[in-house]
């Protein structure tokens, strides 16, 4: 049955969130074998070699319930990938300490893609091959839409966290999110620049190679030219990855644009885009998206070069709802603050949302939980929201400023 036609029979159905989340309330290959971290029954996660992880997992004989994930935890985006796991293990210690799932203790095992689609669809596979009931993963949009044809053809659920490209969810049946998505990111990012910033010239660089960049830098020119704004100037790069963008930024310094629009991860807007802009003699707004969390860490010494630069959020560590600042605590009692972000936030709610699933189900079954997640109602750290016919949330998106060198909260947009 079509995940519409299964949002559309269950429209009338609300899932209830577990009491325990009432506590806690973002785009290659080898075949190498990733690294794997599993939770025991009590929650506590290990992490080793995937050629070390040969046993099936305890779900597989019933005293259980195993889910697996797969994320970045080594590569240029391993920051996400460690906030990944560890708000994950965060979510299924919380759980079993509530008495788990079914009465059965929650676990979980985790694959590194290492960012990489080859890696992830290995990992996948390892996964579906040691029975997890469910899938969370993977992290960027690039990984994911290989992963998501793979969940259809094994008929178990992935709900990425973080993978904000339009198609994720639009053709797979199987296939959810916890995140906004990016047509709706760029949207937002478009709306303050032309309402908040009041600016009227901007410009763009993106990655032309890279399906979340390319997919911001579409839907924030749509958005922008519906707005009435003027774009004075498009760059592009090959990749995320690249390190050299004086020649782009050159020109765009050249152009009177008084935004910059720049869809990159935090490895490359830390280190190279921002101090070369600044550099090449910009000094308009920059902005990016969520791929921007993380950057304080690959900052150069120089933190005055980052003020005037905004990105949009999931949501902001500041924001004083009780859901949020429950998780804040727990999170940073247990792994400190450096690897607090977003993702993580999303992550922690993807198994709150699993959890909810499985309980509606009543059982592990992969098709019984996708039932349970169409249409599902949630609240959690990044919002509340209601699952739309493709499975995805649209909810509110919070703007993060930098100032000498610290993330704040500028402001919250609703849709």
């Amino acid at each position: 049955m079509k995940k519409k036609m299964l949002k559309k029979l269950l429209a009338l159905t609300s899932v209830a969130a577990l009491a325990a989340s009432s506590l806690a309330g973002c785009s290659g290959g080898s075949t190498a074998p990733a690294e794997s971290t599993e939770a025991s029954t009590e929650s506590t996660a290990e992490t080793t070699d995937t050629a070390d992880a040969e046993e099936a997992p305890a779900a597989a004989t019933g005293d259980t319930i195993t889910i697996g994930t797969i994320s970045p935890n080594t590569g240029n985006l391993a920051a996400y990938g460690e906030s990944v796991v560890n708000a994950i293990n965060l979510a299924v210690e919380e759980i079993n300490a509530d008495g788990g799932v079914l009465g059965k203790p929650l676990a979980v095992i985790s694959y590194d893609d290492k960012g990489d689609s080859t890696e992830g669809a290995n990992a996948f596979n390892k996964l579906v091959g040691e029975d997890v009931c469910a899938i969370i993963g993977s992290v960027t949009s690039g990984v994911t839409a290989g992963l998501a044809p793979l969940a259809d053809e094994s008929q178990i659920v992935l709900l990425t966290p973080t993978a904000t490209a339009d198609t994720i969810t639009e053709s797979d049946n199987y296939v959810f999110r916890t995140c906004f998505k990016d047509s709706y990111q760029g949207k937002m990012a478009a709306k303050f620049a032309a309402e908040e910033l009041g600016v009227t010239k901007v410009a763009v660089l993106y990655a032309s190679g890279d399906a979340y960049s390319a997919g911001l830098r579409e839907s924030f020119v749509a958005s922008a030219q519906e707005l009435g704004l003027e774009i004075v100037a498009e760059e592009s790069s090959s990749s995320t990855d690249d390190t050299e963008f004086s020649s782009q930024l050159t020109n765009i310094a050249a152009s009177g644009a008084e935004f910059l629009f720049a869809p990159y991860y935090y490895n490359a807007v830390g280190p190279y885009i921002v101090p070369q802009a600044r550099a090449a003699g910009y000094e308009g707004v920059i902005m990016g998206a969520d791929g921007w969390d993380g950057t304080l860490g690959t900052m150069v010494d120089d933190k005055t070069l980052y003020n005037n630069c905004y990105f949009t959020n999931h949501y902001s560590p500041d924001d004083t709802a009780e859901a949020v600042q429950t998780f804040v605590k727990a999170y940073t009692e247990k792994y400190g603050t450096e690897s607090l972000n977003a993702l993580g936030a999303l992550a922690y709610d993807s198994v709150y949302m699993l959890a909810d699933a499985i309980e509606k189900a009543g059982s592990t079954d992969r098709t019984a939980i996708r039932d349970a997640m169409s249409g599902m109602s949630f609240d959690g750290v990044t919002g509340s929201f209601v699952l739309d016919e493709t499975g995805t949330p649209e909810k509110s998106v919070a703007i993060i400023e930098f100032k000498d060198g610290a993330a704040v909260w500028k402001t919250t947009l609703a849709g």
